[in-house]
């Protein structure tokens, strides 16, 4: 049995059934939303290991403006966006978020950081938690907890802040929050009530409100992705398939060099901070024909995101193919296969407590093992050094008794040494071997989705995210895939997301097409036929037979569905005299449901239609419309008593049932 009890027999009311038959009505004119004008668009990109924001003007959409600089950069790592970090204060007050918020925490006493509250890459939390609610917690590094929505929105409201604070100062007047339109990204593959939980978050960081929801639109990150590559030109992007020489260099330096001097040309550009997006379809997009296939592999810190998109003219609009898919393989796996490898090396118990009572010092190791991990790269000859903190090779020896050099002798882990200047000395090998496993995963993962049937004859494959950034990467889905299609990095690939958020934000309805992440659909009663329906469900109500629980099916999952598109079906109350007419709405991953009390099946809405003081002359068969529609990450839905107007409307909502 699940955990719904059938609703009929338990709330006593007979509950509803279809009207035969039941039928779907696409309604045009179903959004009559006013379209408000915002005056700017400014789009968050909230990664699992660092953020950042972008904006644009409604009025030069052609101009995308990425943050200004934030101070306290890291040695190795140039980059617009800052660390997603967040520092409360002991008496869990916002303190500072970003690099701010790490060299302060660095800074403090042991004795006094133990107080304090200071978290880390914690997005990884609404990806991994199965259950999540506005209840769920965040651990902070001295194993404190807090609210997740908590941290969520201090996070969005440093954001928003700094946003309002720079357009502000760059007009000369006071900007209003009512002025912007905001766009948070988010992994295609998170679940929906991760998605719902990031907008909940921006309600309370202020950025909009569930009456005015249309402030804030949530775009997936490949789908972002997608559309700023649909407007590279070649000079922005690195053809990793090319035989030919790009921009004049040779295919056998264009990973290395061709990487390099592309960074070299975007760091001379940099001080600008301004992109200018041309109204044209790029070059690369030009060679696309109606239907052509590509598929955006977006690998961040956290996850990999996998879209499959079709195109389709003459606007060029995506549709979606495939489902998103993808999982856990950031490059957050490589900094969990460094920690196995220092477990090895210096005892899993000495990590552990490390981490516990110097949490500043290991916050320092992993930044110092961040910069070198940006510099692994497939024909790298020399080793990579780490420094390890003072306070590691301190706290190691009075823990053990021994040195950290007799540690590195004594473990059998041959490719890392000591170097004489109080370093880890790894051999490029080594690092290699760290990246592997998360590497290997991704690769396999692009495999099953190329093995798929909606996935044939691909064109392009773009890579986008932070960790595309690793050349290791590059080659590895080079050579896997780059005899099936061109694999296409754009130059600046760590703000990708950033600058087609803004674009989408300014031009919504680019993306027409997604597939539905999940089945939905209502409980009902439905005649009972005997032999067809099971024995169990039966329901007798005066002298009528009815079957309980079934689910009556809106839309499957992975079944295309139009932006705003509406899907309607029509029902009666079980009992004509009934005023009170309660339409429970469920949701499913899987394809074929018949019934509410199936494992896997969850209420998720619940539209509660109050027909008490209405005219008694009531047709005998009420009919009661119930609409839904399926919007950006929201889904709304809707129940009208066709003969009074009467209506009720609710938001489809994961985190409360």
């Amino acid at each position: 049995t699940s955990a719904y009890s059938s609703p009929a027999k338990s709330l006593g009311d007979p509950g509803i059934t279809p009207l035969s038959p039941s039928h779907i009505v696409k309604d045009s004119d179903a959004d009559d939303a006013v379209e408000q004008l915002f005056l700017v668009v400014v789009a968050i990109d909230f990664g699992t290991t660092s953020s950042g924001y972008a904006y644009s003007f409604t009025k030069e959409p052609e101009c995308i403006h990425v943050m200004r600089r934030w101070e306290g950069g890291d040695p190795g790592v140039s980059n617009q966006k800052t660390p997603t970090t967040i520092l409360l204060t002991p008496e869990r007050k916002f303190h500072s978020f970003g690099y701010a918020a790490r060299d302060f925490y660095h800074d403090l006493d042991p004795t006094e950081s133990k107080h304090w509250l200071y978290f880390e890459k914690f997005k990884m939390k609404l990806h991994t938690t199965g259950n999540l609610t506005m209840e769920t917690d965040l651990t902070a590094a001295n194993g404190k907890k807090v609210k997740a929505l908590e941290i969520f929105a201090y996070a969005l409201q440093f954001f928003k802040e700094q946003a309002l604070k720079e357009l502000s100062d760059q007009g000369g007047s006071d900007f209003e929050n009512t002025e912007v339109r905001w766009v948070i990204t988010v992994p295609a593959i998170w679940k929906q009530p991760a998605k719902q939980f990031m907008r909940q978050a921006a309600y309370k960081a202020g950025m909009a409100s569930p009456e005015n929801p249309e402030q804030l639109i949530i775009a997936l990150e490949p789908e972002a992705a997608s559309i700023y590559c649909r407007k590279l030109r070649l000079h922005q992007m690195i053809d990793l398939s090319s035989r030919a020489p790009v921009n004049g260099y040779s295919p056998s330096d264009t990973i290395g060099t061709g990487f390099t001097q592309a960074k070299e040309h975007v760091r001379r550009n940099r001080q600008s901070r301004t992109f200018l997006v041309e109204n044209v379809i790029g070059e690369i997009w030009s060679e696309l024909e109606e239907g052509d296939r590509y598929i955006v592999v977006d690998s961040g810190g956290g996850t990999v995101d996998i879209t499959v998109h079709q195109i389709r003219l003459p606007e060029g609009h995506l549709k979606e193919l495939y489902k998103a898919t993808g999982g856990p393989y950031g490059s957050l796996g490589v900094d969990f296969e460094f920690e196995k490898l220092l477990c090895k090396i210096f005892g899993e118990d000495f990590i552990e407590q490390f981490k516990i009572k110097r949490p500043a010092a290991w916050v320092d190791l992993m930044i110092a093992f961040e910069s070198r991990k940006r510099a692994a790269a497939p024909d790298r000859t020399n080793p990579l050094n780490i420094t390890l903190p003072f306070s590691f090779i301190d706290y190691y020896k009075k823990f053990r008794g021994h040195s950290v050099e007799h540690a590195l002798r004594k473990s059998n882990v041959d490719f890392v040494k000591w170097s004489s200047q109080g370093m880890l000395r790894m051999s490029p090998d080594a690092m290699n071997a760290l990246f592997k496993p998360t590497i290997d995963q991704i690769i396999q993962h692009l495999s099953d989705v190329f093995d798929k049937p909606e996935v044939t004859n691909v064109k392009f494959l773009f890579l986008v995210g932070g960790f595309a950034e690793s050349p290791l990467l590059q080659q590895a889905v080079q050579s896997a895939f780059g005899s099936r299609c061109r694999v296409i990095i754009p130059q600046d690939v760590g703000l990708t997301i950033l600058k087609g958020a803004v674009l989408f934000g300014l031009d919504p309805a680019v993306i027409k097409v997604r597939r539905s992440p999940l089945t939905y659909g209502v409980g009902v009663l439905n005649r009972f036929v005997e032999g067809k329906h099971p024995p169990e469900k039966l329901l007798v109500k005066d002298g009528t037979r009815w079957c309980t629980d079934v689910f009556d099916k809106f839309i499957s999952a992975d079944q295309s569905v139009a932006l705003g598109e509406t899907v309607t079906r029509s029902y009666t109350p079980a009992k004509p005299s009934q005023l009170v007419i309660v339409i429970n709405i469920y949701s499913s991953e899987q394809d074929n449901v018949s019934f509410i009390t199936e494992s896997g099946v969850k209420k998720c809405g619940t539209l509660r239609l109050d027909l008490t003081g209405t005219d008694a002359s009531v047709p005998n068969r009420r009919e009661i419309k119930t609409l839904m529609q399926f919007g950006d990450t929201e889904i709304k839905a809707m129940a009208i008593d066709v003969a009074t107007s009467k209506s009720v409307k609710v938001g489809i909502d994961f985190l409360n049932y």
